[in-house]
């Protein structure tokens, strides 16, 4: 990258249910908080890019923009978005072309006010082939382990050890959450509460496999490097980034054991940010449910096809707040994830990147990364749909 683009602040609120607050408030919470970190004024934007999935539906906006324009008395340009990674890209895009200095991104969602009206939108968002045979937004996620389990051979003592694995995802980010003042869920969950919760669901994945639905908001400020410095002493830059693309319908795609998606955005980001895969420390994973942090890892390329599971197993046992894979420490999730953080879709990956940004700062407190060298480099996957979409970013600082 000739132009670095370098994120300067962050800023979030809490996750959880705010039946309470406006989505404005959200936002504008979140905006202020990252405007104060980096000690600038509204006007100091040249653009904003917001991202939400839902905000027409559940709070009957019909043009994000104006909206945003009004809450910040702007008249910049601004674009909306689904996710807050493809915002972020279009900002990175534009601050890469030298069209601007510095912009705003925000993501904002508020799903539990209309959660009974949106669970149709859901499944058709991750998939309509499974939404037209009856199956709920969760469905999916079941298809692909029992596809992964089938495909693996795994049997006896090992699926056991497997559906122990899956249990441990979710304690383990729980523990995490505990450390993290903006999650939803800031308690400690044991492994057989999540066992016990499938047993009475009848399932393979219970109430504690799957992220809640949430509401809240989060915010960065992106400069190029110039302005960046100009700030703060400490930013953070975007040295990879990547997205790809794969069907909409999840049993049509040839692969049904992983996302593709993740696996080529990695590839390329990793390419782009000039480093290998093991420089990363900390990492940030679209754990919508604990099957899909177990297919990450092999996705993004820390664990071997079909053996990720042994790895959480063994690493779980007497858990130390980290993966360790061929001697390396791995970082998974310190804010809790989405199982445990929350998941108010459009503001989701500004959650993800705010914890690798504090994380790279030395800045995230009781759960700061404890390793022998302090991380350089960290990464975040965030997906749209069920594997529909996946965007990686590499983050690093001087």
């Amino acid at each position: 990258m000739q132009i670095r683009p370098a994120i300067v602040a962050v800023g979030r609120t809490k996750f959880g249910e705010h039946y309470e607050k406006e989505p404005e408030k959200l936002i504008e919470e979140a905006w202020l908080k990252a405007s104060q970190e980096a000690d600038i004024e509204r006007r100091d934007l040249e653009a904003c890019y917001l991202s939400d999935y839902f905000l027409p539906i559940t709070n009957k906006f019909g043009l994000e923009e104006g909206f945003l324009s009004e809450l910040t008395e702007l008249h910049v340009p601004m674009e909306v978005t689904r996710s807050f990674s493809s915002a972020l890209s279009n900002a990175c895009n534009a601050i890469q072309a030298g069209r601007y200095g510095m912009v705003l991104v925000g993501g904002i969602e508020k799903m539990t006010d209309r959660w009974d009206k949106i669970r149709d939108d859901l499944m058709l968002l991750e998939d309509p082939w499974s939404y037209y045979a009856g199956c709920t937004p969760e469905a999916n996620h079941e298809l692909m382990l029992r596809a992964y389990i089938r495909k693996y051979g795994i049997k006896g003592e090992n699926i056991e050890k497997l559906n122990i694995a899956l249990a441990q995802v979710s304690f383990k980010n729980h523990l995490h959450a505990t450390k993290n003042e903006y999650a939803q869920y800031q308690r400690k969950i044991t492994v057989e509460q999540v066992l016990s919760a499938r047993k009475e669901a009848r399932k393979p994945l219970g109430l504690y496999d799957f992220a809640p639905i949430s509401d809240g908001a989060t915010a960065l400020i992106l400069a190029n490097e110039d302005v960046a410095r100009k700030l703060t002493s400490k930013p953070v830059y975007v040295l990879g980034s990547s997205s790809a693309t794969d069907y909409l319908t999840f049993p049509a795609r040839d692969e049904l054991t992983h996302f593709l998606v993740s696996e080529m955005a990695m590839k390329n980001a990793l390419k782009m940010a000039e480093i290998s895969l093991w420089d990363i420390q900390i990492l940030e994973l679209y754990d919508q449910s604990t099957v899909m942090e177990m297919i990450s890892l092999e996705d993004l390329g820390f664990c071997k096809r079909g053996k990720s599971w042994v790895t959480i197993h063994e690493n779980c046992k007497d858990y130390k707040g980290y993966y360790e894979i061929d001697g390396k420490r791995l970082f998974v999730n310190m804010n809790g994830g989405l199982k445990a953080d929350g998941n108010p879709l459009g503001a989701t990956g500004g959650a993800q990147i705010f914890e690798v940004f504090k994380q790279l700062r030395g800045e995230a407190g009781e759960r700061q990364a404890k390793s022998d060298e302090e991380p350089m480099y960290g990464c975040i996957l965030e997906l749209e749909g069920f594997g529909t979409k996946g965007y990686v970013y590499i983050f690093g600082r001087d």
